[in-house]
């Protein structure tokens, strides 16, 4: 089995051969190591792309300015209208195959401008196996995913990115707001901003990881992690969460017993459409 050293050397070599590229950047910590790794390959012949819209999380793009000027990689910020299309808002499982499409038409029309050889992602190993629509937007669109290329799993990026001392070596996963509306509900930007904001109130109350899902006739489900929990049973934090998320426009507020859980969503869908399409 190749050495992380081995692989990092491929990834390297890998994006050298690329000429030129821009790396579609959402700060996580994928596509932050692509991007390192596509800086130290390329130098000035990279390019990091931030696609910015409603549906990213709040502190979510000042992330991307920071961590694109540690890298010291050149950074575009590009507005998306992924709420525009009526496939993402009718928001069924394959909501993220539209989100993708859009991203990445954008991202490859700025890399025509640029004169830029290859749009790049940062689809991991291990992604194969998960339900993940936006993967089949890559393929269509002709996106290089050089993690997944040179077979870096999860753990062996976070060793890079603490090699790299890059600081979201650590990051958990901070999928789009629209991923916290239970499929089949639309997605507005009414919604999202409801849910932006409730997670920033709790996030300032110390919660992380979180998520506040949104659920049919205005629902909100809160998931922290199982630790935290009894602190919404205090009656007086209780009555202030309560208070706060329906201010926002929830009109019932509910505490997930289960805890924090990244996909819990994915509970709500058929079998069948997990299926990954080749």
């Amino acid at each position: 089995m190749p050495s992380l050293a081995t692989k990092r050397d491929r990834l390297l070599e890998l994006l050298q051969s690329y000429s030129s590229c821009v790396v579609a950047f959402s700060g996580g910590l994928d596509s932050t190591v692509v991007a390192k790794a596509a800086q130290l390959a390329l130098g000035d012949r990279a390019v990091a792309v931030t696609g910015a819209s409603a549906s990213l999380a709040a502190g979510e793009l000042e992330e991307c300015v920071a961590l694109a000027r540690q890298i010291g990689i050149r950074h575009v910020v590009l507005e998306t209208d992924e709420l525009s299309i009526p496939g993402y808002r009718a928001n069924s499982g394959n909501r993220c195959y539209f989100c993708k499409t859009e991203l990445f038409v954008k991202v490859q029309q700025l890399a025509d401008r640029l004169g830029m050889d290859v749009v790049c992602d940062g689809t991991n190993h291990d992604d194969r196996g998960e339900h993940r629509p936006g993967m089949k937007a890559g393929r269509e669109q002709q996106v290089r995913s050089p993690l997944a290329e040179c077979e870096l799993t999860k753990a062996e990026i976070r060793e890079l990115a603490v090699a790299w001392e890059l600081p979201i070596w650590d990051k958990p996963a901070t999928p789009c707001l629209s991923s916290r509306i239970a499929y089949g509900e639309t997605v507005t930007p009414q919604r999202l901003a409801m849910i932006g904001a409730a997670e920033r109130f709790l996030r300032e109350q110390g919660f992380q990881p979180l998520r506040v899902r949104y659920h049919k006739g205005d629902m909100a489900r809160i998931e922290v992690s199982p630790e935290t929990l009894p602190r919404f049973f205090e009656p007086a934090f209780r009555e202030e969460v309560v208070k706060k998320l329906k201010s926002l426009g929830f009109k019932f507020v509910s505490v997930d017993l289960e805890g924090f859980r990244s996909g819990s969503m994915n509970a709500l869908l058929a079998v069948e459409s997990l299926t990954i399409s080749r």
